[in-house]
């Protein structure tokens, strides 16, 4: 009770971690059929297990739709901002802790982007599938990063080939790729035309085209398909673009001979595309035999990837790919944007594997120790606890 008193933080988290795994969420879920997928599983370096806590919240701040992104940062700015300004001291001492919060909410969301840290590969049960991504981004798009040492096609595919792909499509906007690398991964060539109301993903060889005939309206936007066709290329509605616009059109998408649509994309500004919308989506997909597939849409920021992409050799169509996604990413559709402060830690307790729920409890565990024991006989506590006989709260003898 001593513990639980001064040290209610840590206790109430404990408390969670262990209530959250008797509804724990699959880490990865199949985004047709919504269920754990029998023939992937993902694989965490050690380093990533070891440092848990910082790395599933690194992970739950990248797999935030971008109203939620905004909601979660001004709930927690404001609420470790009110947390600091309230607790005793005086006026100097309260203004600087209540400074403190929303620094700390900006730098975690900077290092969420920027810092290098360990991640977690998709590992395949079928040899013969590819791990696959259909659409990101090098710094030759005008959105792709041009600071802090850019983000060439290198970059691309070292970002790939640590999370367990062996090949992408390089998809930037308006500009072909056609080039050949192979290590460490295969980039593959394509390109992401940017017409009327809509992104179209082409995938395979193709030509520079003018995109003027295509920018006018909807008919004249869906003929982009049939000239995609006659460069050998396949064309892959992306969204957000096809549902925020057009998605009263998507039989006339069908039409005009797309062969796919997206139905995940990690970026904020589609990662929250609902999961009633997915699944009419799918539906249409399957009636007509088209390709679904999952998208980074990696510009160079982030240092993870919600989804992959397992690619069947010798399948076309609807059969052609299984889309594998993060639990975590395909439950931002149905969670209210405004809840995110609370939902998203939630969302991410439930998603922890046994080890990382292990690796939690113990890092809370040396922090309740390491409070508890003083360095000397009346001060506060310290690194003087390595040299002290263990005691929660009670004042025994020296060692």
């Amino acid at each position: 009770m001593n513990i639980l008193r001064r040290h209610p933080i840590a206790c109430l988290l404990a408390a969670l971690v262990l209530v959250t795994a008797a509804a724990s969420l699959p880490p990865l879920l199949d985004a047709v059929t919504g269920a754990a997928p029998p023939n992937a599983d993902l694989t965490r370096p050690l380093a990533y297990v070891a440092f848990a806590p910082l790395s599933d919240t690194f992970d739950a701040l990248t797999f935030l739709s971008l109203g939620r992104a905004q909601a979660l940062l001004l709930t927690w700015a404001l609420g470790l901002a009110a947390w600091g300004a309230l607790r005793r001291g005086t006026v100097r001492e309260r203004v600087r802790r209540g400074l403190l919060g929303p620094v700390v909410v900006v730098l975690t969301a900077v290092g969420t982007v920027l810092l290098p840290r360990p991640v977690p590969a998709l590992v395949a049960a079928d040899s013969s599938a590819t791990v696959i991504d259909y659409h990101a981004h090098t710094e030759a798009s005008h959105d792709g990063r041009t600071i802090l040492g850019g983000w060439s096609v290198q970059d691309l595919a070292r970002w790939h080939a640590v999370q367990g792909f062996g090949a992408s499509y390089v998809t930037d906007h308006n500009i072909v790729f056609n080039r050949r690398i192979t290590t460490p991964i295969a980039l593959l060539p394509g390109v992401e035309w940017s017409v009327y109301q809509q992104h179209i993903v082409a995938l395979g060889e193709t030509r520079l085209l003018d995109r003027t005939p295509y920018l006018s309206d909807t008919p004249a936007m869906l003929k982009l398909f049939a000239a995609l066709h006659q460069q050998g290329a396949l064309a892959v509605a992306s969204i957000p673009e096809y549902w925020e616009h057009h998605r009263e059109d998507l039989d006339q998408f069908v039409a005009a001979g797309v062969d796919g649509f997206e139905i995940v994309n990690c970026a904020p500004k589609a990662i929250g595309f609902p999961a009633s919308a997915r699944r009419g989506v799918v539906e249409l997909a399957r009636a007509h035999d088209l390709l679904v597939t999952g998208a980074s849409d990696n510009h160079g920021w982030g240092k993870v990837t919600c989804v992959w992409n397992l690619t069947h050799p010798g399948a076309k169509g609807f059969a052609a790919n299984t889309v594998i996604a993060r639990s975590l990413a395909l439950a931002q559709g149905n969670a209210r944007g405004w809840t995110a402060g609370f939902s998203q830690p939630w969302l991410m307790l439930r998603a922890l594997t046994w080890s990382e729920r292990a690796s939690w409890l113990t890092w809370i565990a040396l922090y309740l120790i390491y409070m508890s024991v003083p360095r000397r006989q009346g001060q506060r506590a310290g690194i003087g606890i390595l040299a002290r006989r263990l005691s929660f709260g009670s004042t025994g003898p020296r060692v």
